[in-house]
């Protein structure tokens, strides 16, 4: 029994030291080795109030009548307990894929460094912060329709030279369709008109 409280007290002030060393070293480490840091302070800070005084007043006939036996289970209790824990937050950490959210935000905060207006904050008056949410997102979608719009309009007038330049380009053919058939009908009325003339030539002729 005195070993389990000297080995909580030792616990104890060592996780006192590694507290203070934790927050001395946070604005350095990345955010997944602070995380890991304050889980194993937590679990540290369990493990301490979970002490064989407490754990023997849960079963005191039992520690009276035989404390080695209570003071074994109590340290069965302590490793399950420590695996159990540190085995559901590996789970959370590989499910929530936290290494690489963390990563994230350290990119965001390293490039924030270099923007010099501050970030934003909420004021505590729900209304102000949604209205100024609102406000900050309707901004955007104004912004981006008027971009889609100029977008369109710069599509459209290329669409309308094109069919302009197609119009043009009818025309044109139209026009030089026509003239063929001029030129053609001309030719066809000089070759009647010579036609028409030896034919009366060869008339008087034969007179």
């Amino acid at each position: 029994m005195e070993q389990s409280e000297k080995s909580c007290e030792s616990v104890s002030a060592k996780s006192s030291v590694d507290r203070d060393d934790s927050v001395r070293s946070s604005q350095s480490k990345p955010r997944l080795k602070l995380f890991s840091k304050v889980i194993e302070k937590s679990l540290r800070w369990l493990l301490d109030n979970a002490s064989f005084d407490r754990f023997s007043h849960c079963f005191q006939p039992l520690s009276k009548q035989n404390p080695q036996l209570t003071e074994a289970m109590h340290r069965q209790f302590i490793t399950q307990l420590q695996t159990l824990v540190q085995s559901e937050i590996s789970s959370v950490i590989e499910e929530g894929e936290l290494q690489a959210r963390f990563e994230e935000l350290d990119r965001l905060e390293e490039r924030a460094k270099d923007t010099p207006q501050a970030a934003w904050r909420p004021s505590g008056v729900p209304e102000q912060d949604v209205c100024s949410g609102l406000v900050s997102y309707y901004k955007k979608q104004e912004e981006y329709m008027r971009l889609q719009l100029k977008k369109l309009l710069k599509e459209n007038a290329g669409l309308a030279q094109k069919v302009q330049a197609g119009r043009e380009s009818i025309t044109h053919t139209e026009q030089r369709i026509a003239a063929g058939v001029e030129e053609w009908r001309a030719s066809l009325e000089d070759l009647e008109a010579v036609v028409s003339t030896l034919s009366s030539s060869e008339h008087f002729g034969s007179l």
